[in-house]
């Protein structure tokens, strides 16, 4: 009577048929590729209503154009200004960093602009050049190519190096891979960036010290030795003018820091007063010619040359430039999409980063092919951006066409600029980015993580700036695979709260109770091939460990599958195997709750008739409730107390 009562009360398990393969297929792809389910109530609209939705995914002006106004434009107008003030010093500045001519930087601040515009979906996101990504790049293609006797091929290189990468982020964003991007950790890009900032700084000693050679290797130790050797060429003039101009530039962040909101602006045009205040000492002092300081040299009015003819897929070649356009793409992708996202979310706003990806791959595919380097949404600009009063990706739109007027009107006047004035604009906004208080929080946090990124600026710094990355990743993916052979399993004891009883981990909880002769043990993660064997080993340590400690004799061991979220065939084996082993020691297995997928497999592999329907639970507590009373029943057979079912 009582187990007929028992059975009744009882919650069910479903043991309902396994799935057709092609839904399970289509579950796993939507769940791997569509997490943000982008087409939610899609096939509710009619014809018309589904090319608008496909039309405005795409092509997100479509979304928001419709409703703007004049109100959100002169937003947006000031904050375009505003951030042109910015992309022209740091478009020059970052061309030099990249190897290409000066206009190159300027018109990598016109094309990709416009388009994000259009297809951007990150209202704060300002596009552009960027530093560690283009000198990175520069690094790469040296190996082949040499720098001062292949000059035009090395600078086709980058086109075709640019269009690598275009073309690497449209497939990624049009298959929706941005899961590659995710192990790019924040750890990692820390760490990158701190030591590509220290290289970045080191470099510019050469216009500091009004050096004309200078050593094509990034590490600290050629640079260093570089400045030493060189020491006869060292120039008093432009480090002095050097280091006005970059205590002028602190000056107005610390400026801007007393009111970030209001005082933005005094930081903001900071670069630009630099360079136009070294364009009047050059064009009305010449003290390019009096006092042994460089200028950038002329430039050219004129639309942005197509490059498309340029493009580099000799085998001698192409392999540089596509191992370049690959890593510096998911470096850029992983840059803009954090920051972007971080931005959006001050405003409670998501940013699809797949879309990113298409505008990204779309602005570097076109930019390649009308003489744009690498760009992506640096977060000096955005930030910059944001402050200015930005409302919509226009800002972007009115950044292309004001950088347009400066191309076709202005650009000789920035011939005068110093190098040295460039030089000192790049040390103070890189110096910035070695942010010690993110390395700080990650050591309190997670002391594996502060390694990879400390791991990641030595390499950077000491070897280069590739090896750094791929160091640094290494790293992150031994650790990810350590947490897959080695998953969390913890032993599970009763906490009683008022109105109810829930099983929670006795290391966490060590007031939680523990039933005699039963072993509640939690699994926490998937179960593959590479760490059934673990499992097993660790569940027989538990065991002998509890009748160590306890003196108890453990007669059932009930497994809780609720953080397995999939099993493969090997782990049904061992799972087998480990009723096996327990049966041989007269201990019982119980299985509570078991994922739809692991069922569906047990079911498939036969591994559940072998277990027994009767020996998989719902409930850790059903579970406990069916053990104690076959222990009680097991006890009055035997004519014996029935103290194994008293809590301890």
């Amino acid at each position: 009577m009582a187990t007929d009562m028992a059975t009744t009360n009882q919650p069910k398990v479903s043991f309902a048929e396994p799935r057709p393969f092609s839904s399970q297929l289509k579950a796993d792809v939507m769940e791997a590729l569509f997490p943000d389910d982008p087409f939610h109530g899609f096939g509710e609209l009619n014809a018309c209503g589904k090319i608008k939705r496909g039309v405005q995914y795409f092509v997100p002006i479509f979304g928001w154009f419709p409703t703007y106004n004049l109100k959100t434009f002169v937003s947006d107008l000031v904050a375009g200004i505003t951030i042109t003030s910015l992309a022209i010093p740091q478009g020059i500045s970052y061309a030099g960093l990249a190897g290409v001519p000066p206009l190159v930087g300027l018109y990598t601040s016109f094309v990709p602009p416009m388009i994000y515009a259009v297809m951007g979906d990150s209202k704060y996101l300002a596009v552009g050049n960027v530093a560690s990504a283009n000198l990175l790049i520069k690094d790469i293609l040296t190996q082949v190519v040499d720098f001062d006797t292949e000059y035009t091929k090395f600078v086709h290189l980058v086109f075709t190096t640019t269009f690598v990468t275009g073309i690497m982020q449209l497939i990624m964003g049009f298959l929706r891979l941005g899961i590659l991007v995710d192990f790019l950790s924040h750890s990692t890009i820390t760490g990158f960036m701190a030591g590509s900032a220290t290289i970045v700084c080191l470099q510019q000693f050469k216009g500091i010290l009004g050096l004309k050679r200078f050593t094509g290797k990034t590490d600290i130790f050629s640079v260093v030795k570089c400045i030493i050797d060189m020491r006869k060429e060292w120039c008093w003039e432009p480090a002095v003018l050097g280091a006005c101009f970059v205590a002028f530039l602190e000056i107005t962040r610390k400026i801007k820091e007393i009111n970030p909101r209001k005082l933005f602006l005094v930081q903001a045009v900071g670069p630009l007063v630099v360079v136009l205040v070294g364009c009047c000492l050059a064009y009305f002092f010449e003290i390019d010619k009096k006092h042994n300081i460089a200028i950038v040299g002329e430039l050219k009015r004129g639309l942005n040359p197509i490059t498309a003819q340029h493009l580099i897929f000799d085998m001698k070649y192409f392999p540089y430039a596509f191992k370049a356009g690959t890593v510096t793409g998911i470096i850029a992708l992983a840059e803009a999409i954090a920051i972007g996202r971080s931005f959006g979310l001050q405003h409670n706003e998501n940013i699809d980063g797949n879309r990113e990806m298409v505008a990204l791959g779309f602005m570097n595919t076109i930019g390649s092919m009308t003489s744009c380097h690498l760009s992506t949404g640096p977060f000096s600009k955005t930030a910059v951006n944001y402050n200015a009063g930005c409302k919509t990706q226009m800002a972007n739109a009115v950044q292309s066409m004001c950088m347009l007027l400066v191309i076709l009107v202005l650009a000789p006047i920035f011939g005068y600029t110093p190098t040295v004035a460039l030089s000192s604009i790049i040390i103070c906004a890189m110096i910035h980015i070695i942010d010690y208080n993110k390395a700080t929080a990650l050591w309190k946090v997670d002391k594996f993580d502060c390694l990879i990124c400390v791991s990641c600026f030595f390499a950077v710094v000491l070897r280069s700036m590739l090896f750094g990355l791929v160091f640094s990743v290494a790293l992150g993916l031994m650790r990810s695979l350590l947490y897959v052979a080695r998953p969390g399993t913890c032993k599970l004891g009763k906490v009683n709260l008022s109105d109810m009883s829930l099983y929670r981990d006795a290391t966490q909880y060590p007031e939680g109770t523990r039933h005699k002769g039963i072993l509640v043990l939690q699994i926490g993660s998937p179960m593959y091939c590479a760490n059934g064997n673990y499992i097993r080993e660790r569940i027989l340590r538990w065991i002998r460990d509890e009748q160590n400690s306890t003196r108890d004799v453990i007669e059932h061991v009930l497994l809780e599958l609720s953080g397995v979220l999939t099993i493969d065939q090997p782990s049904l084996s061992t799972l087998d195997e480990i009723r096996k082993t327990l049966a041989v020691k007269g201990i019982k297995m119980g299985l509570i709750n078991p994922r739809v997928k692991v069922m569906e497999k047990m079911i498939l592999s036969n591994v559940l008739d072998k277990i027994g329907k009767e020996n998989v639970y719902l409930t850790v507590e059903d579970a406990v409730e069916s053990c104690r009373f076959a222990l009680d029943r097991s006890t009055e057979d035997s004519g014996s107390s029935p103290h194994l079912s008293d809590d301890v």
